[in-house]
């Protein structure tokens, strides 16, 4: 009852954020059932219907990371003192952002439920004079255990992420535990180095995968299961890789804007950047990877048929989306995370000009570095089909 209040009475902002939770865990759901609805109507294609599930593994990784980046900016999860008072402790909260996670992403999975149940006509009449009936089974009967343990996929991972993403949050210091944590050094991220690794491994398994095929693109899964599962497992490595790297580029570029005779905004900006180079710099790596593939998927087939079906452009969004709305909703928390410094800054005296140009200058040197390594990967991605 606590966790339906707390959601009644949330900031606009919050209820939007549950709400893109809700509609991303939606798009997951139909996917996993129409994988189900394929294997229920071709079961002879085992091995498609397995590749098809594989390919609904990466909306589920970025709806469960948008998951966590909700539970952890959600104000009512925050760790404060009067609630510690009351005997919400972290434990508590943390079940309390378990329940509220799960209250979003199972009224997704009952929306998903229900527009697949009226695709199939299993409610109605078949709509799009039953265009669409063909790849969601509808003339084979559903399995209840597995329907109902598929849709319950999203809702166990996310909110188990989320309660566990806020648990393992740090207690907020007091003004003077914060005064001395701002003196200290911001310590050097260790994964720029495997990172690095990792996605010239991904690079190499896509490459390998794709030898034979020059000059003719391999499909992209118009209907999840034509693409070669090794060509995911490389993008999943390069995505990983890029991910553990991202911290450590983002400290760099924190270091590049202090690098000669820096003045009070970029000494600013970079000490910023330093400083939240582990939080920021995970999503923007994610967001890297996702950006690549698209970029190579438009490079490979520039000119040329097109076979995205309307899954594959449901798993794309799910996917673009989930990932930039998760390096957005980290924006915000890091933004939180500073409150107290910037009150104090503008206490004494600093222009509130001075933040916002601080702000601006982090997101072009960000910019100036991902945008390229970006393009950089999609095109060493590209490079082994185009010639």
């Amino acid at each position: 009852m606590l966790a339906l209040r707390l959601t009644r009475g949330s900031h606009p902002l919050v209820l939007t954020r549950r709400l893109l939770l809700a509609a991303a865990s939606a798009g997951v759901g139909f996917l996993l059932l129409c994988t189900l609805g394929y294997a229920s109507g071709h079961p002879a294609a085992a091995s498609s219907s397995v590749l098809r599930l594989l390919w609904c593994a990466v909306p589920l990784a970025a709806t469960v990371q948008f998951a966590v980046a909700v539970a952890r900016t959600d104000p009512s999860t925050r760790p404060r003192p009067g609630l510690f008072a009351a005997g919400l402790g972290p434990a508590r909260l943390s079940l309390l952002a378990a329940i509220s996670t799960a209250v979003s992403t199972t009224l997704g999975s009952v929306v998903a439920l229900l527009f697949f149940l009226h695709l199939r006509g299993d409610l109605t009449g078949l709509p799009f004079d039953g265009d669409a009936a063909e790849f969601l089974g509808a003339d084979a009967p559903l399995p209840l255990a597995a329907t109902l343990t598929l849709l319950a996929l999203v809702p166990l991972a996310a909110s188990t992420a989320g309660g566990l993403a806020v648990r393992s949050r740090p207690v907020a210091p007091s003004e003077a535990q914060e005064a001395e944590d701002d003196l200290a050094p911001a310590p050097v991220p260790k994964g720029l180095p495997w990172g690095v690794a990792l996605t010239a491994a991904g690079l190499a398994v896509e490459a390998y995968a794709s030898r034979g095929t020059a000059g003719d693109p391999f499909p992209l899964p118009g209907r999840l299961d034509s693409t070669p599962g090794a060509v995911l497992a490389g993008w999943i490595l390069t995505a990983i890789g890029l991910a553990m790297a991202g911290p450590g580029l983002t400290h760099l570029c924190g270091r590049l804007l202090q690098a000669v005779r820096p003045g009070a905004v970029r000494l600013l900006a970079g000490r910023v950047l330093m400083d939240e180079a582990t939080r920021i710099g995970r999503p923007l790596g994610i967001v890297c990877a996702v950006l690549s593939g698209v970029i190579a998927a438009s490079v490979l087939y520039t000119g040329g048929p097109r076979p995205f079906g309307p899954l594959t452009a449901l798993g794309a969004v799910l996917v673009l989306g989930c990932t930039t709305a998760t390096l957005l909703t980290t924006a915000i928390e890091a933004r939180q995370s500073r409150a107290r410094t910037a009150t104090t800054l503008l206490r004494l005296g600093a222009p509130a000009s001075m933040l916002r140009t601080a702000a601006v200058l982090r997101a072009l040197v960000l910019l100036a570095v991902f945008a390229p390594l970006t393009w950089a990967i999609a095109e060493l991605a590209a490079l082994p089909l185009t010639e």
